[in-house]
């Protein structure tokens, strides 16, 4: 069920969202978190389905923020716009949808204040545009938790050392939630004899991947080896993470991705292996930040102190 609230307030939501609770049997007695998305308007639909399909995870009250970039300014009528979506429209949460425009989208911290779930922990996601500190930010300072994406950004890797440099704890990444998979797998691979030590560490992927970066500084922290990475361009015909080089001194292990979904793994003595590495949609990687609600101390290390310890190799783009 879908109720369209136009030219409201905060208040007016509130009543509406208590009086669809009576009627409807809907209660949020059930509800773990609040998650707050902070977007703009026409792309709200794709992290509101990624919320409703984790929600089956995690059962949350998901609040919508949609402001234009520059309609706060006073020329422009205050109005605020609402949409409250419950049942089959909101998988396991309820979603309020808040369109703001004008004074009304001056001060979002205010706007959601009241819609809040009493008690509960909060999580602000900005799935496109970030703000440069988002600890820092209205919906950043009331969040246990801040999710960011620097691959949507205009300059991902500029944007992971924004990231670096403004970093608090409780702030997340995509970037580094979508390194799950790789890790696990290369760290699957050294727990395996011969127990030698990596001596050298050689990773490549494409210049808008902020995670291609993230994984040399882990790899750098976790193996004191030196450590460089590669960034191409788009005309290498890939996307994303390419691969891993693990130097050692029975030879190199290679964890190459050059089909999209598959990687082939090569160790010396050793058959070939081709293993699924698809990268991670929207879905999983929020439902994966939301299964923990203190700060990520390793991707806080790794953020602050592995990147600095990088070598760069080359790059097909500018950082």
């Amino acid at each position: 069920m879908i109720v369209d609230l136009p030219d409201t307030t905060t208040s007016q939501v509130s009543k509406t969202l208590v009086k669809i609770r009576e009627e409807g049997g809907v209660v949020a007695l059930g509800r773990v978190l609040t998650l707050v998305i902070a977007t703009s308007p026409g792309v709200e639909e794709e992290a509101i389905e990624a919320a409703n399909d984790a929600s089956r995870e995690h059962p949350m009250r998901v609040i919508v923020v949609s402001t234009e970039p520059g309609t706060e300014t006073s020329a422009i009528a205050p109005r605020l716009d609402a949409e409250i979506r419950v049942g089959g429209d909101a998988g396991a949460s309820e979603v309020i949808v808040l369109r703001a425009c004008g004074d009304a989208a001056r001060d979002e911290e205010s706007l959601i204040m009241a819609l809040l779930l009493p008690d509960a922990p909060v999580v602000t996601w900005w799935p496109g545009a970030a703000p440069e500190v988002p600890g820092r930010s209205p919906l950043g300072r009331i969040a246990h938790r801040r999710i960011t994406d620097a691959s949507a950004q205009p300059d991902p890797q500029a944007a992971l050392r924004a990231l670096a440099g403004n970093y608090t704890p409780g702030d997340a990444d995509f970037a580094w939630t979508r390194l799950t998979l790789w890790r696990a797998q290369l760290a699957a691979v050294l727990d395996q004899p011969p127990y030698e030590p990596v001596t050298r560490v050689h990773v490549s992927g494409a210049v808008d991947s902020p995670s291609t970066t993230l994984l040399a500084a882990w790899l750098r922290l976790q193996l004191n080896a030196p450590t460089d990475y590669e960034l191409a361009g788009p005309e290498a015909g890939y996307h994303g993470i390419h691969g891993v080089s693990l130097e050692r001194q029975s030879g190199a292990i290679e964890l190459i991705r050059d089909v999209p979904g598959i990687a082939t793994l090569r160790q010396p003595g050793q058959p070939r292996h081709d293993l699924a590495l698809a990268r991670r949609n929207l879905r999983d990687c929020l439902a994966d930040e939301l299964r923990r609600l203190d700060p990520d101390e390793l991707y806080g290390e790794v953020i602050t102190r592995g990147l600095e310890l990088l070598e760069v190799r080359g790059e097909g783009g500018t950082e």
